[in-house]
Formats: structure tokens, C-alpha cells, sequence
């Protein structure tokens, strides 16, 4: 009889949060946990939660009293909270669903498996009605969560992700990531590096470098002496045989130096793609997001980069309806968007966050107000993303393909700039780039053949 357990893990947020979900399944794996599809059945049931805004922490909730039917079925499955809910909100998750067992934060998920143990001690206690405390796990230990993660040695993803730098100590007066995620801490450059080089032999020919300010990276160089910055660590991965794509999210202006730009220039394997978020076109509500760059600014580095590498596709995000933002700050924002011309970019509308300084403010944007201006945005980004898709027809694109399609000896991959490439072919092309002619375009994919003109030569 198998003793396997069932893990079922659901994420929200960020691409962070889906690569901390995947290691928080690698810890567990060997305690005999496997991954499942549905929370039937599971002996934990896991949220991997976002606090970016206010419905993602709502959502979190009602997902939790959805949940708790499963407690009384015969697997009584362990229900934790991971991520910036849960460091955010801890003690008010336990106030709001009693049955929850873990509340831990993004810090301390390789402790896990004792999380877990103390969890079922504290499930006797309950039955015994004696005194218990809650698991709770929120600290930001001093050892590196790093340190105690198994490599992935099964890895089927010709694409991966790999956190290089976490936290922030930018303090935007929106954001609460330096209070979830603490300040802004880089892992050494030979740790990176072995993982790097431990993903190309298990297959992977992609990867993204990860931070919450992932320009920001400032972790121990190769030979210790020193810090290395980003620019340096991608020249490094750039050698790596076997690695043909890498990739690096989410950035900061005010770290984009001239060592960087260069790197776009210099470095192949960089794909000439770049998610860059400005969040705002107008000065005097940069200035009061506390964003430390200026309109401007940003203007000289998106040229400074297209000079660099001259088909660079750009990427963005933008708050409307930040406090005391007025119509004038509005069309700032969308004639920034009109001059730097997006291939594609997210848009939301501004929700406070308990304990940052913008929720604080008395000036608030009505939400009728803030549902035009979003619209308006968001109209103008898509118009912006779908001319793009439509210029590359005609084009052929290298595309690193990735997965099955839908339909029969259908195969989905990605372009150089992060565009979803559907095609039909008779062999098998996972894990390998081809050359494929675009014949199609939509606002989020491009399709097209195989150009075997091309892939003969």
C-alpha cells in the first residue's frame, strides 16, 4: 500500500509565489508528499496567498471557508496559509477561520515539515480540550530558506524560475512588500549559479531570475570578495552551456544603471523583452508613491535600452486612482503610455493596504472615477499589444516551445518577447526551438508554421 499524501497547493500573486509553492512541494516531497490536482482527498491543503491588494487578501478568505467541509471528511486534512496574507494578517486568519492549523510566512516554508508535526500535536490537544497555541510562523529567521531546499532532480519544464534576490527596500508608499517579505536580501552568486547549471542538465533551456526588485541583486560575488550586481551575475549564467534564454522580473527604474543596458546589448541569450514598471506618468504622484525616479527618468532609460538592443519589446505596470490623483495626472499616464508604446502591461486600480502610508491618506479617488480611468488605460494597452502582435506577421520567430496544445499535434511555446506561439506540426517539439513563420495574431498569441527553409539552413 502506497504511503503517500496527498499535497494540494493553491497560489496566487506573483511568479515569486509560483516558484515558492514549488518549494515548498520540493520540501515536503521527501516527507512523503505528493503533489495533487484537487484538495479531495489531500492530507494538506495549502494557500500560497498575495497581498498586492485588497480582493486577493478577500479572496484568500472565502477560498478558506470553502475549504473547511474538507475537515470533516476521513482525511481531516491539515489547512495551512503561506505567503504575505499570511505574514500580513496571521493572528487575523486564526481570528477568522479558527480551523486553519499553519499560518507561516514567505521566510520560513523550509521549516515546514515541523510545522506540520507541531500541527498534529496540537490536533490531539484540541481533541483532548487541552490548552494549545496556534502554528504560527511569521519570523524572518536568519538562516537562509535557500539553504535547506532540495535540488529539483525531476524537473519536466523547459522553462524555470529562480529567486535570486527577495524583499525591498524601496518603501513605495502603495506596496507592502517590506513588510511581508522584509528588506531586500541576494543570494550568493555560486549558490545561483549551481542551481543554474543543476536546471540546464535536468533540461530546462529557460530561465527567469526572480526578485521583488530583482535589479536591486547585490549577492556575494564568486570569489567573495565583493557584491556582484545583476549585470554581473547575467554575463556569468551567459556561459552556461546548454542555458539558450534567460530572463529577469520584476525590476526597478532606479536600479537600471548603464552596466545593465549594456548587458541587453551584449549578453545573446538575454531575450529583448523587459517587464520595466513605472506605475504612474505624472511627477507629482511618483513623487508623493515615493518611486524615486521621475517621468523623465524612466523616458532616458527606455532610450538608453532601445539604443542598446533596438528591438527591445517593453512591459509595465500602472496604479490608477492612486489618493489625489487628478485628471491632469491621469492623461500624463496615458500620454507616457502613448510615447513609449507597450507590448503589453498590467493595470489596476489602486486599493489601500493596512499599515502602508497610501492607505493612510484622506484624499482617496472615488471608485466610480477610478473604473473610467482603468477602462480608458486599459483600452489604450490593448489598442498598444495587439498592433504589436499584428507587426510581427510576416516575421519568423525563434519560439522556445513548451507544452501540448489543445488539439492534435498542436504545440504552444513562447517568442523572444514573451508572446503565447501556437503550432501545428507532425513531430514532437517540446523542449526544442524552432523557427516558426507568424501567419496570425491575436491580442494574446501569434500562430504561424514551421519554417523549414529556415530550420534546414
Amino acid at each position: 500500500m502506497s504511503t503517500l499524501k496527498k499535497l494540494y497547493i493553491k497560489t496566487y500573486g506573483c511568479q515569486m509565489n509560483v516558484y515558492d509553492s514549488e518549494q515548498m512541494a520540493r520540501v515536503l516531497k521527501p516527507h512523503g508528499y505528493e503533489l495533487s490536482d484537487t484538495p479531495e482527498g489531500a492530507s494538506l491543503i495549502l494557500l500560497n496567498t498575495c497581498h498586492i491588494r485588497e480582493k486577493a487578501a478577500e479572496k484568500v478568505y472565502s477560498e478558506l471557508g470553502r475549504l473547511k467541509e474538507h475537515k470533516s471528511t476521513a482525511t481531516s486534512p491539515l489547512i495551512a496559509v503561506a505567503g504575505c496574507v499570511a505574514q500580513a494578517e496571521g493572528a487575523e486568519i486564526i481570528r477568522r477561520a479558527p480551523y486553519v492549523d499553519i499560518v507561516l510566512g514567505p521566510q520560513t516554508y523550509h521549516r515546514l515539515p515541523e510545522m506540520i508535526e507541531r500541527a498534529k500535536r496540537v490536533q490531539q490537544l484540541k481533541a483532548n480540550d487541552e490548552p494549545f497555541s496556534p502554528v504560527i510562523d511569521t519570523d524572518f529567521p536568519v538562516e537562509s530558506k535557500f539553504d535547506f531546499i532540495p535540488q529539483n532532480s525531476d524537473n519536466k519544464n523547459v522553462s524555470a524560475f529562480l529567486t535570486i534576490q527577495e524583499g525591498c527596500d524601496k518603501f513605495c508608499s502603495f506596496c507592502c512588500v517590506p513588510y511581508t517579505r522584509g528588506m531586500e536580501s541576494s543570494r550568493p552568486m555560486s549558490a545561483i549559479t549551481r542551481e543554474a547549471i543543476h536546471l540546464v542538465s535536468h533540461g530546462v533551456k529557460e530561465i527567469t531570475l526572480l526578485g521583488q526588485n530583482v535589479t536591486a541583486y547585490h549577492g556575494q560575488a564568486l570569489d567573495k570578495s565583493e557584491e556582484s550586481s545583476i549585470a554581473q551575475l547575467i554575463y556569468h549564467l551567459s556561459k552556461i552551456q546548454g542555458l539558450e534564454r534567460l530572463r529577469y522580473t520584476t525590476s526597478h527604474p532606479r536600479d537600471m544603471n548603464a552596466e545593465l543596458i549594456q548587458a541587453h546589448k551584449d549578453c545573446e541569450i538575454l531575450m529583448p523583452f523587459l517587464h520595466l514598471p513605472v506605475q504612474s506618468g505624472s511627477n507629482r504622484i511618483l513623487q508623493n508613491m515615493n518611486r524615486q525616479h521621475t517621468r523623465e527618468r524612466y523616458m532616458e532609460i527606455i532610450e538608453a535600452l532601445r539604443y542598446a538592443q533596438p528591438d527591445l519589446a517593453l512591459s509595465s505596470d500602472f496604479i490608477v486612482g492612486y489618493p489625489g490623483e487628478t485628471d491632469q495626472d491621469f492623461e500624463d499616464t496615458l500620454d507616457l503610455v502613448r510615447q513609449v508604446n507597450f507590448a503589453q502591461a498590467y493595470s489596476f486600480k489602486y486599493s489601500p493596504r493596512p499599515g502602508t502610508p497610501a492607505s493612510m491618506h484622506e484624499n482617496q479617488v472615488p471608485e466610480d472615477v477610478k473604473d473610467m480611468r482603468l477602462q480608458a488605460l486599459q483600452a489604450l494597452l490593448r489598442s498598444q499589444q495587439k498592433t504589436f502582435n499584428l507587426s510581427k506577421i510576416g516575421q519568423t520567430l525563434p519560439v522556445l516551445f513548451e507544452r501540448k496544445g489543445r488539439h492534435a499535434h498542436q504545440y504552444i511555446g513562447r517568442s523572444p518577447y514573451m508572446q503565447s506561439v501556437h503550432t501545428i506540426f507532425s513531430e514532437d517539439m517540446i523542449g526544442k526551438i524552432c523557427h516558426i513563420k507568424v501567419n496570425e495574431a491575436s491580442l494574446n498569441s501569434l500562430g504561424g508554421t514551421v519554417n523549414m527553409a529556415h530550420e534546414a539552413a
